[in-house]
């Protein structure tokens, strides 16, 4: 058994595919699994992916699946993957190519530990720069919610865990009509129980494509307020300071605008900030819709 799923959530995205799969055959570790989550293609992905698994140059599962958004392509992703770790390089992206061989050599180190989730390392964008900071050790023993709320850490970050712990907790919620749960949703939950081990190591090379999901976030709270709440909640629930909780009730009562739920705080986990909060939800709401009407920049 390979020590490491990297799984793919797809969606029309045949054109840069060839890109992933080739740095992939670079890597100069094999010691994983390309698992291709079609999330609903129409533009030749699974004809595309069967050409590459009859070249069997890598082991390569695919799964296609109802069009349903990225969170419920991490769902199917969890309940097949049967190696030890697991990590989600999205379509656009690409591996460096000594990224797997990183990853197993910085697992074998922190992998008998049970209080450890997995181990989280660094973005780059494609002309080599790190997406926001680095981390101030390697080793650093620490929450994901922790990284960012304490240590001041900013910007994407490269996750990889262990299939036993994404398996123990529940699937992420699915809506009808919505495409999208953001994956902290997860994550957060992950932070109760464990922690994570950061390393200076860059994982993934990142390509942030026009109307990609972190392109077109604005829309997608309008087109998603179920699935934006529902991460709302959790992060209210789970709030490693009083800044991050007001933050995220706010965010749940423009989530409740959206909804047509004028009186936020009958409903919210935390009603009496959501009431005291009330001008701020209305106000983060009005600007959205303004947002949302204007014409995107080219």
């Amino acid at each position: 058994m390979k020590t490491i799923t990297v799984f793919t959530p797809t969606y029309n995205r045949a054109h840069l595919l060839g890109r992933l799969y080739e740095s992939l055959l670079r890597q100069t570790c094999q010691d994983f699994i390309w698992l291709v989550v079609d999330d609903g293609s129409t533009d030749g992905t699974r004809e595309m992916v069967a050409g590459w698994q009859a070249e069997a140059r890598m082991e390569i599962q695919y799964e296609y699946k109802p069009n349903g958004g990225m969170h419920t392509a991490h769902n199917r992703a969890y309940d097949l993957m049967q190696t030890e770790l697991n990590v989600c390089i999205d379509s656009d992206d690409w591996m460096p190519d000594n990224a797997v061989e990183l990853i197993c050599s910085r697992w074998r180190d922190v992998r008998n530990d049970p209080g450890v989730a997995g181990i989280v390392g660094l973005d780059e964008s494609p002309d080599g720069e790190i997406i926001g900071t680095r981390f101030p050790v390697d080793g650093l023993r620490c929450t994901l919610t922790g990284l960012y709320e304490r240590v001041g850490i900013r910007g994407d970050k490269k996750l990889v865990y262990r299939n036993d712990v994404t398996r123990s907790f529940p699937r992420y919620p699915e809506f009808a009509g919505e495409r999208l749960v953001p994956l902290g949703w997860l994550y957060r939950q992950i932070d109760q129980k464990y922690e994570l081990i950061a390393f200076n190591d860059v994982y993934v090379v990142v390509d942030y494509q026009v109307g990609g999901s972190s392109d077109s976030i604005i829309s997608q709270y309008f087109q998603s307020p179920q699935g934006f709440q529902a991460s709302r909640i959790i992060s209210i629930q789970y709030s490693g300071s009083l800044k991050d909780k007001l933050r995220n009730v706010v965010h749940f009562g423009v989530s409740s605008l959206i909804l047509g739920r004028w009186r936020t705080w009958l409903h919210s986990p935390a009603p009496i900030l959501s009431v005291l909060t009330w001008p701020l939800s209305v106000t983060a709401f009005a600007y959205l819709v303004v947002r949302k009407s204007l014409p995107r920049r080219a």
